[in-house]
């Protein structure tokens, strides 16, 4: 089991100036919607430095990115794909992927589970979220249960295994939002308690890779 003690809150570790960098507004050179140059300026009334265009006057909004997965247990294991994509290819994740338009959070991370592990399964409850400000993304991983004792890799997964938590590959996890999750789970588990619900922020240490696990910290951490 890795140790959350890593992850800790550490002030130092996360300047205000990386709270805003996930989307780099600079970037956006010509309008979505007529095609019109843009210019970077901060809009009346605002705080943030956004893309304008010249031509039309409509204001490019970033937002964040919706990722959504399922913890599966199973006869006191979880169940794990090893991706057969980049990035991090060859590591373990659990089943999560982006939320579609049109789909819940939940209804997002069954098919996410049934399109890399080929596993129907049944939600139980929701898990934990976990914001990552850097990346511009939020992790939503529901608790669920397989609906029938069946799985196999999908198109994305080139391995699908249960692993009991004392074989949990910590070392071999995919991204830092997988690192957290098992690891509340297993510190749940093995406390003798039923999982809580735990929220959190991820922050990531600006410039490395997003197969990186080891360079973030785990801050306003709260359970219930």
């Amino acid at each position: 089991m890795a140790s959350l003690s890593s992850t800790s809150n550490d002030s130092s570790s996360s300047p205000s100036s990386s709270l805003h960098s996930a989307g780099d507004v600079q970037k956006i050179k010509f309008c979505q919607w007529c095609g019109g140059t843009t210019k970077h300026d901060i809009p009346d009334g605002e705080e943030r430095l956004r893309a304008i265009c010249t031509t039309c006057g409509k204001i490019a909004y970033q937002n964040p990115k919706m990722v959504v997965g399922c913890l599966i247990e199973h006869d006191n294991k979880v169940l794990l794909c090893k991706r057969k994509i980049e990035p991090s290819y060859g590591l373990w994740t659990l089943p999560a992927g982006y939320l579609e338009i049109g789909e819940s959070a939940m209804e997002g991370a069954i098919r996410e589970t049934r399109e890399e592990a080929n596993a129907d399964v049944e939600v139980i409850s929701p898990f934990a979220q976990l914001d990552i400000p850097l990346i511009g993304q939020t992790y939503i991983i529901f608790l669920a249960k397989l609906k029938k004792p069946h799985f196999s890799p999908g198109s994305e997964s080139s391995e699908c295994k249960l692993f009991s938590l004392d074989e949990i590959p910590f070392s071999s996890l995919s991204f830092s939002s997988m690192v957290v999750t098992l690891n509340l789970y297993v510190e749940d588990m093995k406390a003798g308690r039923n999982p809580k619900f735990h929220y959190g922020t991820i922050n990531k240490r600006p410039g490395t890779s997003p197969s990186d696990i080891d360079a973030f910290t785990l801050e306003d951490h709260m359970q219930s």
